[in-house]
């Protein structure tokens, strides 16, 4: 059984958002963690830093010894912050997707997009638990 919490926001391609402020915190979840197993890159270009994305824009990418797979902004905002520690270290994200494991902070645009993301309930419906 995955860990979802109750504070945090949820993509359909696994990515979840907490928000502090108009500060958004990004990541992957408990769940995606496990189905990629061993994480052993972060494909996150420095570049994006500064840079204003779209909800649903692909930001990067994380690769697994067996597969990978493409990462999505949950919503529009303002790169400020890659996790550097993240990038150097990988695995951290299987050890604590919610904690020192996450990968981009930015700027919140419009809240209002929250809307369209899952909450906790709906997020373990959408995985099967």
């Amino acid at each position: 059984m995955s860990l979802v919490l109750d504070n945090l926001y949820y993509t359909k391609t696994h990515e979840w958002i907490k928000v502090e402020g108009d500060i958004g915190i990004i990541g992957i979840t408990d769940f995606a963690q496990k189905e990629l197993q061993d994480i052993v890159y972060f494909g996150i270009d420095e570049g994006i830093i500064g840079k204003n994305l779209t909800a649903g824009e692909k930001f990067g990418y994380v690769e697994a010894v067996k597969t990978a797979a493409d990462l999505y902004l949950p919503i529009s905002g303002e790169v400020i912050e890659i996790n550097k520690e993240l990038i150097n270290n990988p695995v951290i994200a299987n050890q604590d997707p919610y904690g020192k494991g996450w990968i981009l902070k930015i700027k919140i645009k419009d809240k209002e997009e929250l809307k369209n993301l899952l909450n906790s309930e709906d997020y373990k419906k959408h995985i099967g638990e």
